[in-house]
């Protein structure tokens, strides 16, 4: 083959992928940062009002859209570090027994691979006022006169939300450390031994260090996922008691169809979480860098 001919055929080979992250990534985010400055209307005959700024201001002065923020803020910072802990502990107790490992991968990688509508609506059947779990409190247990109200109050739901998220994350954490624990060299566990280090301490000073980069992997991937968090609260709450439950993509669905049609408002606040997403990112990979340089 002629070797002069070579960078030709890779440049050849690079057109389909770069003419699909073009069209597929690059294009729709150039089009939603336009569109956010915009009163962007649908439709052949409609005129788009350049508006500047003025949706970026109704998105920061809408109490709606800053509870929605807070409230997908609170749902990372719970959910993040339990499906992380719940993960990593899982992995290490399959990494270290010896027989039935593929029935345990299997029973907790199984919420994983189930529909998020599915499992929304169990949990909402488990919750709701006249659910199992209220049966169960009151005519079980007696411990209660009247049925909760889990999915009627802001906080209340959102737990609901947070526990089903937890849930169904744990699997997928447990495979990327359950990996990143099998790719541990056994000659640091034998040395960590001969020096007299119990099994916390090897956890510690052997196991963590050596994942670290995974962890950082997976802390960047959950708090993305966080922020993309929509068919538990649509199907539990749908937003409600008036709006108390709204997460941003949720906010986002609703001003882009309903009958106001606010497309450019929820472009502006799809930029907004992307900078935030951003912000959170930079934020994580400088402090596990800064760790590493001490």
């Amino acid at each position: 083959m002629n070797t002069k001919k070579t960078p030709i055929m890779v440049y050849l080979l690079l057109i389909p992928p770069l003419l699909y992250i073009s069209v597929f990534t690059f294009y729709p985010i150039i089009k939603m940062i336009i569109m956010s400055f915009f009163n962007w209307k649908i439709g052949f005959n409609q005129t788009s009002n350049f508006v500047g700024l003025r949706n970026y201001q109704r998105v920061l002065g809408d109490p709606i859209a800053i509870r929605a923020i807070v409230n997908t803020f609170a749902y990372m910072f719970v959910t993040v570090p339990l499906q992380m802990i719940f993960g990593l502990l899982v992995a290490e107790l399959i990494n270290n027994i010896r027989k039935g490992t593929l029935l345990f991968k299997l029973g907790y990688y199984l919420p994983v691979i189930t529909s998020w509508v599915i499992v929304a609506m169990l949990f909402k059947y488990i919750f709701a006022n006249r659910g199992l779990l209220n049966y169960f409190l009151q005519e079980i247990l007696f411990f209660a006169d009247e049925p909760i109200s889990w999915l009627s109050s802001r906080w209340s739901a959102l737990f609901v939300a947070m526990m089903l998220g937890v849930w169904k994350g744990i699997g997928w954490n447990m495979i990327i450390f359950l990996a990143a624990l099998q790719a541990v060299p056994k000659q640091y566990y034998e040395v960590a031994q001969i020096e007299g280090l119990n099994r916390w301490q090897q956890f510690t000073r052997v196991t963590l260090p050596s994942i670290r980069g995974t962890i950082l992997f997976v802390a960047v991937m959950l708090c993305i996922g966080a922020f993309n968090t929509y068919t538990p609260i649509a199907v539990l709450t749908g937003g409600n008691p008036a709006h108390q439950t709204e997460v941003v993509l949720t906010w986002m669905y609703f001003q882009t169809f309903s009958a106001t049609n606010k497309m450019g408002y929820a472009a502006a606040l799809s930029v907004i979480v992307a900078a935030i997403i951003a912000v959170l990112t930079v934020i994580i990979f400088r402090t596990s860098l800064g760790r590493d340089r001490k």
